[in-house]
């Protein structure tokens, strides 16, 4: 079964069709630039452009740079503070005609990894996904369920953001060698192992594709591994994440009509 799958970002808006039995994208992904200011309709009519450049009408997955409690944006990272209190689902929903499901982009790439990707073996204990890229994301698995929304990037060491300190766009804006970057980045893993003690982190996000550069600088109790999929993490788990709810819901009205 194909399904959209959409990652909203704050410089772009890219979408797949996603096969969600195997996880694999049957179409290229097609980008569209990000609306300057990324304002909500600014970013619903891009959205709707993108769904129509694969001529789609089924449900559709979207992941959002923002706290998402269902479907409603309670933050707003690289994009316009107008998203916060905004039913996000409701909106895209409305703009492309296709019912859609919205969760943060960091669960959506973490949900991807965990079935098809590097998490996939990993369905005990607590795994950590981290998206190091322009910021931190996080997506937190516990025996295999998705404890969403936990925004890791945010919690303060030494009195800044974790990815104030340890993105990789405080690498590049640094200019840091990946060694001293690592240091920076260390104290972030320590935190997080020091707070939940987590079996497994998965490094995702940019900087995955460099792991063998800086891994062998990080010292942790914790395994910790680069992710699979790359650049599809987004997509692959927007599309999962709206299959599986969508199920949910009409197999909840199914089971209303049967009382």
């Amino acid at each position: 079964m194909d399904v959209l799958g959409l990652d909203i970002g704050g410089s772009g808006i890219k979408g797949a069709l996603v096969d969600v039995t195997t996880g694999s994208l049957t179409t290229e992904r097609f980008r569209l630039p990000t609306p300057e200011e990324a304002r909500p309709d600014d970013v619903a009519e891009v959205v709707s452009q993108v769904a129509q450049h694969f001529s789609y009408k089924g449900v559709l997955g979207a992941g959002f740079p923002a706290v998402v409690h269902h479907g409603v944006a309670y933050s707003a990272a690289n994009v316009d503070k107008s998203w916060i209190g905004t039913d996000v689902s409701a909106l895209l929903t409305t703009a492309t005609g296709c019912k859609s499901y919205v969760l943060n982009d960091a669960d959506a790439a973490g949900l991807a990894e965990m079935e098809f990707g590097a998490g996939r073996k990993y369905k005990r204990g607590v795994v950590i996904m981290l998206t190091i890229g322009t910021g931190i994301g996080s997506a937190v698995f516990i025996d295999g369920h998705l404890f969403p929304n936990t925004e890791f990037g945010h919690l303060e060491i030494r009195g800044k953001d974790a990815e104030r300190r340890a993105s990789d766009a405080a690498r590049e804006r640094k200019k840091w060698t990946w060694e001293e970057w690592a240091m920076r980045f260390q104290e972030a893993l320590s935190t997080y192992e020091r707070l939940f003690s987590p079996d497994v982190f998965i490094i995702g996000g940019g900087a995955s594709k460099s792991f063998n550069q800086y891994a062998k600088y990080l010292r942790i109790r914790a395994e910790i591994i680069p992710a699979q999929l790359l650049n599809q993490a987004g997509l692959v788990g927007a599309a999962v994440y709206a299959s599986r709810s969508n199920a949910l819901i009409r197999s909840a009205r199914g089971a209303k009509k049967a009382e």
